[in-house]
């Protein structure tokens, strides 16, 4: 996504170039227009925070205060509006999507003169998981005590590899858990600093250090608070009833494949922008907050927090079997006949074409199949980091 400078490569090569990008087709969309509006009408992104905006791939208008963070400060926003720009020299792009989950994204993108894009996702990498900061065995006592709790019933926390809080914040999110009364397992990471799109964590060295006193022993039979957690594993466990995220595409597109309705806690990137899509486009997350950015030092209260998982662990809420029928419909697209699979055919007869004008060669279909496959498995291992 943000190595174009290797369509030069392809070029002195005669090689047609082609377009990896690992989120979804409503952030294409959005990066290609807000472009468009920067070249031509001088549009800045940080100056319309304060008002709601048409953009062709979403039914609803964005509210300004929901805009990625990256176009947000002069210096990034420049380079994504470069990256936009390289974007178009591409024969077509292949996205990290489904048609059946993005059809209006996806409609709008075909309407437009932007390179051809091939929704070819989810590409998930689902195999079991592990980290230098947890052993084997505190994965497998995490996965134990889900083995123990009622089906549906765990409320998940885990904010990604970037996503960490003060002292402040946590006793905020305990204070939250227990009002709820919901059985809960939190991945907890304390926010180090670092700039502001890129923020680092670690684990905190003992929770109970900052969380409220008394609160691991009230808790002790409903809930966990661990370090680091092996997302996918858990995603999939029976008794995980919803996940409290930061909206990154990759986790978002794992909670749809285990059918697990989401609430939304963005912290940087596009992440806002995905909560919005979660949240009032697809109707399939409740709100905790959607413009929460972790630069803005906001303390969100307990009381928005435990409303918002309240509403993800109602048992009656219609966003769950919206997400279910989600589930289906993305595990669907892989399947042979499927709309990824179908695209992904398209992209190999597509190349061929492409290659044969560009270079005066031809390329077999075994060789193109090849090359996608490699591509596919580079972006399952890709996977492992979702912030994007």
């Amino acid at each position: 996504m943000f190595c174009t400078s290797m369509l030069d490569v392809a070029e002195e090569f005669g090689v047609p170039p082609y377009l990896f990008f690992p989120s979804g087709a409503a952030f294409l969309g959005f990066m290609f227009h807000i472009q468009e509006l920067h070249d031509e009408e001088g549009f800045v992104a940080a100056e319309s925070t304060g008002v709601e905006l048409v953009f062709p791939g979403l039914a609803n208008r964005l509210p300004g205060k929901v805009l990625p963070s990256g176009f947000l400060y002069e210096e990034w926003a420049v380079a994504s509006y470069r990256i936009a720009r390289d974007f178009r020299k591409t024969k077509g792009i292949l996205v990290n999507t489904a048609k059946e989950l993005e059809s209006y994204a996806l409609e709008s993108l075909s309407k437009t003169e932007n390179p051809k894009v091939y929704p070819v996702g989810p590409i998930l990498n689902l195999k079991p998981e592990s980290s230098s900061e947890s052993s084997g065995s505190e994965e497998d006592e995490v996965m134990r005590w889900l083995d123990q709790q009622p089906e549906s019933s765990v409320a998940f926390l885990c904010f990604g590899s970037m996503g960490g809080f003060c002292a402040e914040q946590v006793k905020e999110i305990a204070c939250a858990l227990e009002g709820s009364g919901h059985r809960f397992l939190w991945s907890l990471r304390r926010l180090e600093g670092g700039p502001a799109l890129t923020p680092t964590t670690t684990d905190y060295g003992d929770v109970r250090e900052v969380l409220p006193e008394g609160f691991a022993d009230r808790t002790t039979e409903v809930g966990r608070v661990i370090g680091w957690a092996p997302q996918a594993a858990v995603l999939a466990h029976r008794s995980v009833g919803g996940f409290v995220s930061h909206c990154g595409w990759n986790s978002t597109l794992e909670s749809m494949w285990f059918g697990v309705p989401m609430a939304t806690w963005p912290m940087y990137a596009e992440q806002q922008f995905n909560a919005f899509l979660l949240v009032k486009e697809l109707e399939i997350a409740a709100e905790i907050k959607m413009d929460y950015r972790t630069e803005s030092g906001e303390i969100v209260s307990a009381e928005e927090i435990e409303r918002g998982i309240r509403s993800l662990m109602e048992q009656n809420n219609p966003m769950k079997e919206k997400m279910k029928e989600f589930c289906d419909k993305v595990r669907g697209a892989l399947m042979d006949g499927g709309s990824s699979s179908s695209s992904i055919a398209e992209f190999i007869e597509d190349i061929k074409i492409n290659y044969r004008s560009e270079s005066g060669k031809i390329v077999t279909t075994e060789e193109v199949k090849r090359g996608t496959k490699s591509l596919m498995e580079l972006a399952k291992q890709l996977d492992e980091g979702d912030d994007i």
